[in-house]
């Protein structure tokens, strides 16, 4: 027998479905209404924190609300990551950290505590530069050709900042051309990495522009290639790996930082922080910060972040798996 809800009961039910709406709209158009805080998956002073704080200031003094910057480095923004993933999807809490803590931690982590691609929504990419290839002045070739030839004939000691990095992918593609193989050195960030390469113990290494400004300026490395399918501001005359006839993949991928936001995120909040991001990139503040870093592009909006996660996000994941690291 149907059993038809009294009138009562369907006033009652139309009350709460009316009043709940209201209520979800005003704490959208009221965004914000508290402290932010922005989960930093890196340590204090690199990149990624200096974004999350340049960043997070503008959108304090857009908001008039407090924006605090909290750094929980560890398992390459995998501890940052599932706090985000826990916190209530108001707009208070985000995670900007490095493209690693969505794509290879696939692949070096064994229990991961989060779904990259189901637990977060994409806010913002910001592109994170170029990573130029260094060569040691006593090697004494100028592009990657002349490098590949005397890695043929000489041993070759490669500086990376990490176990699984953009740097040891390349040093793996690399070995794939030649039979007598480079051996990719893995260092716990980029200073140490460069003090090596300055004392002659390194022949070749891959870092940031900033990184490696030192070994540049004093003549003892030379820039001899670029990734993606542009030319650096700062590097000019340093042509790309295509523009070499090195059609690699993983070499034309676009190295990020990204904020993220926790998946239940409303769209128009995280419309309006993207909109924020976009905003703050184009101010004088950030921009001097990113020709520092030597950083041609600013914040991307939301539409271009995802496009981006979407169309690159299988070759950094294939790029990682092939590496054969065993996962943590």
């Amino acid at each position: 027998m149907t059993v038809l809800p009294t009138r009562r009961a369907m006033i009652a039910g139309a009350t709460a479905s009316v009043l709940a709406v209201p209520n979800l709209a005003r704490a959208q158009a009221n965004w914000p209404t508290g402290t932010i805080r922005i989960i930093c998956g890196t340590a204090a002073g690199g990149l990624t924190d200096l974004f999350s704080r340049a960043y997070g200031e503008y959108i304090s003094r857009q908001t008039g609300q407090t924006v605090v910057v909290e750094n929980r480095p560890g398992a390459s923004g995998g501890i940052a990551g599932q706090a985000v993933k826990q916190a209530p999807p108001d707009g208070l809490t985000f995670i900007l950290t490095i493209s690693t803590t969505f794509f290879a931690n696939r692949i070096l982590i064994s229990n991961l505590q989060y779904d990259p691609d189901k637990d977060f929504k994409f806010i913002s990419a910001m592109p994170a530069g170029h990573l130029p290839l260094i060569v040691h002045r006593s090697t004494g070739v100028t592009n990657v050709r002349q490098f590949l030839d005397y890695a043929r004939n000489n041993n070759i000691s490669f500086g990376t900042y990490g176990a699984g990095s953009f740097p040891h992918t390349v040093a793996f593609e690399f070995n794939k051309m030649l039979d007598r193989k480079m051996v990719p050195v893995h260092y716990r960030g980029e200073a140490p990495m460069w003090n090596d390469f300055n004392s002659g113990a390194l022949q070749a290494a891959i870092g940031s522009y900033l990184g490696s400004a030192g070994v540049l300026q004093s003549g003892v490395g030379r820039a001899i290639a670029v990734p993606t399918d542009r030319r650096m501001g700062k590097l000019p005359d340093v042509a790309t790996y295509s523009e070499q006839g090195i059609n690699i993949r993983v070499l034309q991928l676009k190295g990020w930082v990204g904020l993220f936001a926790p998946a239940a995120l409303p769209d128009a909040i995280a419309d309006r922080v993207s909109t924020l991001m976009v905003e703050a990139g184009k101010t004088e503040a950030i921009r001097k910060m990113l020709d520092t870093f030597g950083i041609d592009e600013a914040a991307m909006g939301r539409a271009a972040s995802q496009k981006l996660y979407d169309e690159e996000g299988p070759d950094w994941i294939a790029a990682t798996r092939q590496l054969g690291i065993t996962p943590s």
